[in-house]
């Protein structure tokens, strides 16, 4: 290990302090601050929530039940944290949470429950992931092994996060599928029984339940796999461990079974419904949208409050090109789910091919609110575009630009359009080497979608002997999207010590072939 490594895990230290973590007790080197934890909950957890189908919305007594529970363990537990418990529109079989006590579970996982007591088990689990800043210390390990933090930014309001709230689809998606090691699952079994035993559930539910996810996890369910166990994986030495420490809460206490089952006996009845569909969304991407509508009829047939089912409905349709029934369809949607980002989304793009311009702009503003996409940005940039802003449209694209989607490389292609001419620098690439000889050879890169004529570019340099010069050079005929070009410059030889006091260059001028 380093010198400067050292002295920097020093300075960490000496700023950040150790502190004690209000779970275990232990000390702990503490790079992440408190407020950072609570604002990063609090900025994430709505998009985290929108990205993986929204909130539950069909039965909200179900939902301010699962809430209860969540509330009368987070009551027993180790550190007052202004925690949430959500309920997410999704068949996955999952649960997480974020740093600051925001925690959500899925209506998949719900449908495999036994119990209330089993349903304080997963909650408990997530509490304490929360309260021991499980996901904040995997942040400082990041932050430590990276190298990339500084200690002012520590020390301050964190601003290397400040701009999650503007890329925070792909942050949130990060946090919440972030892997923890064994320990943190470890201290995530004792400490949610030890939540159970206090909330007076019955702590043998929780090894019951982690016996069950072993032998799910041996199935290979593909539905586990790619949700609770790719976060929280099982194993027989959590069992084991689990079972050790059931030693240490004396038995009894409530298990809600029967209560549970009343609870959730609407979701479970409607499971068939959620199938139907799951199957019909995997038929849009396959193409298929006569079998997706197929499936959404059978969907809304058995439960038609559902948001999620009226929008398969809308989606088939848009993908049949049928635009009109297809707004009707999402106008149904948001009748019963006004809060979710799809809806407005697709019924914006609805709106778009109907000629419905100033509808749709307002769709797809309402859909980037809770959850920025490149599918709505990128129609908004389109939309702006046609009505002569080029500067708004460019921010549009831009942003959309981020997502490497289908959307966010075509709006990757319409912000070179917009701005190649302008910026050349920012999508045509130099860089600049010596050859054998010492000589200097310049290469051109264009990695951009579009072919680029009358390129120019311009290189500055320190002679041998000492005075710093510039020359300009001009590329004669086309470069391809995605090509490149080595040219030499003339510029040479040129000595180490001319290369290192600086040579630099950039293109500046370039034109794109309609």
């Amino acid at each position: 290990m380093s010198k400067y490594f050292i002295l920097l895990l020093v300075l960490f230290a000496m700023l950040a302090g150790c502190a004690v973590n209000p779970v275990t007790g232990k000390n702990e080197l503490r790079l992440v601050p408190e407020s950072t934890e609570l604002n990063l909950g609090a900025e994430q957890y709505a998009p985290s929530r929108q990205m993986q189908g929204g909130d539950y919305t069909v039965d909200a007594e179900l939902s301010n039940y699962v809430a209860g529970i969540g509330k009368r363990l987070a009551a027993v537990s180790d550190r007052g944290l202004p925690y949430e418990f959500k309920v997410i529109n999704d068949s996955t079989p999952n649960a997480w949470a974020l740093p600051g006590g925001k925690i959500a579970i899925n209506r998949g996982l719900l449908v495999e429950l036994k119990s209330e007591a089993e349903l304080a088990a997963v909650l408990g689990h997530e509490i304490v992931h929360a309260a021991a800043r499980h996901g904040a210390k995997g942040m400082e390990r990041g932050m430590l092994m990276q190298g990339v933090v500084l200690a002012t930014q520590i020390a301050s309001a964190n601003s290397e996060f400040a701009n999650l709230a503007v890329g925070g689809a792909a942050a949130a998606s990060q946090l919440i599928s972030q892997k923890y090691g064994r320990d943190a699952e470890r201290e995530a079994d004792y400490y949610g029984m030890k939540y159970m035993y206090k909330a007076g559930y019955d702590t043998q539910a929780a090894v019951s339940l982690q016996e069950t996810f072993v032998r799910l996890s041996e199935g290979r369910n593909q539905d586990w796999l790619s949700g609770l166990f790719s976060s929280h994986p099982p194993s027989m030495e959590r069992v084991l461990a689990n079972r050790e420490s059931l030693k240490e809460f004396p038995p009894g206490g409530d298990r809600g079974e029967v209560r549970y089952r009343q609870k959730v006996a609407g979701l479970l009845k409607s499971r068939e419904a959620y199938a139907a569909h799951d199957k019909g969304r995997e038929a849009l991407q396959k193409k298929e949208p006569a079998q997706a509508l197929a499936l959404a009829e059978k969907a809304l047939q058995i439960e038609p409050r559902e948001g999620l089912f009226h929008a398969l409905r809308g989606d088939a349709q848009f993908a049949q090109g049928r635009y009109r029934e297809a707004e009707a369809s999402y106008n149904n949607a948001l009748a019963r789910n006004d809060d979710y980002f799809h809806f407005y989304a697709k019924r914006g793009l609805a709106r778009e091919k109907l000629g419905q311009a100033e509808a749709a702009r307002a769709d797809l503003e309402r859909s980037v609110k809770l959850l920025p996409t490149a599918t709505a940005l990128n129609s908004l940039g389109e939309l702006t575009l046609a009505q002569g802003d080029r500067n708004k449209a460019k921010q549009y694209f831009a942003a959309a630009a981020g997502s490497n989607s289908p959307e966010g490389k075509a709006a990757a292609g319409s912000l070179a359009r917009l701005d190649l001419a302008d910026n050349p620098q920012k999508y045509l690439k130099l860089a600049l080497k010596r050859d054998a000889s010492g000589y200097l050879v310049a290469e051109i890169s264009n990695p951009t979608q579009l072919p680029v004529t009358a390129i120019r570019y311009q290189v500055q340099y320190v002679d041998n002997g000492g005075k710093r010069r510039q020359a300009t050079f001009d590329l004669s005929g086309t470069l391809a999207p995605g090509r490149g070009a080595r040219v030499k410059t003339g510029i040479g030889p040129l000595s180490d010590r001319a290369v290192q006091q600086g040579v630099r260059g950039a293109v500046v001028r370039a034109k794109i072939i309609e």
